[in-house]
């Protein structure tokens, strides 16, 4: 076994790594940017190197300085983790030319089944059904739309050189054919450098399973049973759970046969993953789609039901040792789902479509799940910087049950005992997804999640959220006695006056997305109970603040009678509060500014819904445009989001280029509206 193992790779998977070398008794040797310096995985590995600056290319994908900072801490092996390298034959073959193990597939099956033009045709001669679609690579726009309606509409353009659902794009009318082309190619090249793409037959309401396999260098194959995927966004996994409900004991054997035969086409060692589609209402009509040959984010829920360590697994393997488990041996014990903890925002745009833009911010106050049956794979940090140069997955939360029901309630119990404040993220959506009632009955397929996001993502900010944050401010301007000393009562923010009845405290908050909202207190006398009135309403609720403390702590009160607790803290980008999952973000408002400044603005502007990079400009000042129509686009955390003109008329300013970065809410565009017919706009 290896004395010294270097992770290239960060956040959450490097922390993972890092437990099991812990385990095991190896020493750790972490890599990071500058972006990185203070991470999790950093401060828990033996040892650190710098590798360069925030942007990956100069860090995390730049082989030569990953294979320096192995020879300077003595590494005699290199664990990819996932994403990055983890696919990358090159990176492969220069640790074995440097001398190094790398902990993964020979270069050869990394570079086959990295092609899915060359993996179908290799597991095709091998006996693995395939998805029909288009065969041989190179082809160009005109070949893959001839292939597209010899195969018949819908289909599913995907990048051969890349996975993870970047560059995907499901195309059901022709007529879009070219415009979804062009963009696939955009982003393929823009993920993997390659712009390759096959085109496959769409299945309608299709089910993602795929199969854990495991191989040593003796030729011995397994498979650990399957994974059901089929909850995705855009193509991307969220959740994942082990074994799936759609499978008998003779599917089951049959695919995990069809996987181990896959993998034995090519050669293959160490923990991998053979992908298939299948149609949810006939699932002995099962399709390989591709290989995996890495770890995949989704491995916690097979460790779960298998009681396998994968990542020792892999270890053991690199490090030649055969497999001491027969295929006979794995059993699936009870039932495991796991959910990806991703920094973003969710926000509804016009026609009810709901957008997932990355977020990024300080890591405030950090509460992370625990409890029986509970596991937390995280690389957060009180205090962790959470930006846009990399992927917005920060944890993952997985529930391991006696049974499926268990496991979802345990899932969405810890979902909502997940505090992060500071960033954005995904954990209510989350929650609210595991129980629709589809999701309960086990009813899935990969198109559910984006029929259904309308109504899992919450509208409005609750009342009282404007009301503890209001509770909070005005507790904090009250004076502290010192040593419990006399307090001047002047100074006390109560809205008493000589003469009167107290007057109100006005409150001013912003939720990113909403109106702002004033919340005017007026407290009674000294009862500690005070009037409340939030936003329009006419009468005033009832509220008193039981407790609150620092950031991270509970703030109590009543309101109306009935007691609640959030979770609160503050910094120089407002309030964060949070209770069951849910994060609410209020920002100070200044009603006098914000007037002034909606007189100025144009109802055409264009600002930026997340900070990211330009990397596409479809339009210049003096064009006329449609509503509707493409603008730019913008890119952050592998996430494409399209600017377009809210209105028909004319681009009068466009304020970046392509390759410039943006920060969020920042101008990019403005679009005068056209002229009625018949008349001319009149001035403002």
């Amino acid at each position: 076994m290896f004395e010294t193992v270097l992770v290239a790779n960060r956040g959450e998977i490097a922390v993972r790594v890092i437990r099991t070398l812990r385990a095991l008794g190896i020493r750790s040797v972490a890599v990071y940017s500058d972006a990185d310096a203070g991470a999790r995985h950093v401060r828990e590995a033996d040892t650190a190197v710098r590798i360069g600056p925030a942007a990956a290319a100069e860090s995390y994908l730049s082989i030569p300085r990953l294979l320096e900072a192995a020879e300077r801490t003595g590494a005699q092996a290199v664990h990819p983790g996932y994403g990055f390298l983890a696919e990358n034959a090159a990176f492969a073959r220069a640790c074995a030319e440097a001398g190094l193990v790398f902990v993964g597939p020979p270069a050869g099956a990394i570079e086959l089944m990295g092609d899915k033009i060359r993996a179908k045709e290799t597991v095709q001669a091998a006996g693995v059904p395939v998805v029909p679609g288009s065969s041989g690579s190179g082809l160009t726009d005109a070949q893959l739309v001839a292939a597209a309606q010899k195969i018949g509409m819908p289909v599913l353009l995907k990048p051969s050189a890349g996975g993870g659902g970047k560059g995907m794009r499901l195309v059901r009318d022709a007529a879009a054919l070219g415009e979804e082309i062009a963009a696939a190619r955009r982003e393929a090249r823009g993920s993997f450098g390659d712009d390759t793409l096959l085109v496959e037959r769409w299945i309608d309401r299709p089910r993602h399973i795929e199969i854990q396999v495991l191989a040593d260098g003796h030729g011995n194959v397994i498979h650990l049973g399957e994974r059901e995927c089929s909850l995705q966004r855009r193509h991307q996994k969220i959740v994942e759970e082990a074994p799936s409900v759609l499978l008998d004991e003779a599917t089951r054997a049959a695919m995990g046969a069809a996987a181990v035969q896959a993998a034995r086409s090519c050669g293959y060692s160490g923990a991998g993953t053979v992908e298939f589609i299948v149609p949810g209402d006939d699932p002995a009509s099962y399709y390989f789609m591709e290989m995996n040959t890495r770890l995949q984010v989704e491995h916690p829920v097979t460790e779960l039901v298998t009681g396998l360590d994968l990542v020792e697994w892999q270890l053991r393997v690199a490090a030649g040792e055969p497999l001491s488990v027969a295929q006979e041996d794995i059993t699936l014990t009870g039932h495991a789902v796991e959910a990806r903890l991703c920094a973003e925002t969710a926000r509804k745009g016009p026609g009810g479509r709901v957008d997932f833009l990355p977020s990024a911010g300080t890591v405030r106050v950090l509460r992370e799940p625990s409890g029986e049956g509970v596991r937390v794979d995280s690389g957060l940090l009180e205090g962790s910087e959470v930006g846009t140069s990399y992927d917005p997955m920060l944890a993952k939360v997985i529930a391991h049950g006696p049974d499926r029901a268990t496991a979802l309630r345990r899932l969405r119990a810890a979902l909502a005992d997940t505090v992060v404040l500071g960033v954005d993220t995904n954990a209510a959506f989350l929650r609210r997804l595991l129980a629709h009632e589809d999701v309960r009955s086990g009813a899935l397929d990969t198109g559910l999640v984006d029929r259904e996001a309308a109504a899992l993502v919450r509208d409005e900010v609750p009342e009282e959220v404007y009301v503890a944050a209001a509770l909070r401010r005005q507790a904090d301007l009250a004076p502290v006695a010192a040593g419990g000393t006399w307090v001047d009562p002047f100074s006390v923010p109560s809205g008493w006056r000589l003469g009167g009845e107290a007057a109100w405290a006005h409150h001013h908050f912003r939720a990113p997305g909403h109106t702002p909202v004033t919340v005017r207190v007026r407290a009674r006398g000294t009862t500690g109970e005070a009037d409340v009135v939030v936003g329009e309403a006419e009468m005033p609720r009832t509220a008193k603040l039981l407790h609150h403390g620092g950031n991270g702590e509970g703030l109590g009160f009543e309101l109306d009678g009935v007691t609640h607790t959030l979770t609160v803290a503050t910094g120089p980008d407002g309030t964060w509060l949070a209770r069951h999952g849910d994060t609410w973000h209020l920002l100070p408002h200044d009603p006098v500014a914000a007037t002034g400044g909606a007189a100025a603005a144009h109802a055409g502007t264009l600002t930026a819904p997340m900070p990211g990079t330009v990397t596409v400009v479809k339009a210049a000042v003096g064009d006329e445009v449609a509503a509707g129509q493409s603008l730019l686009v913008v890119e952050a955390m592998k996430m494409e989001h399209v600017i377009t003109a809210p209105h028909a008329g004319t681009v009068t300013e466009l304020d970046v280029t392509a390759g410039g970065t943006v920060a969020m809410d920042q101008v990019l565009a403005v679009v005068t509206p056209a002229a009625p017919a018949g008349g001319a706009l009149e001035e403002s």
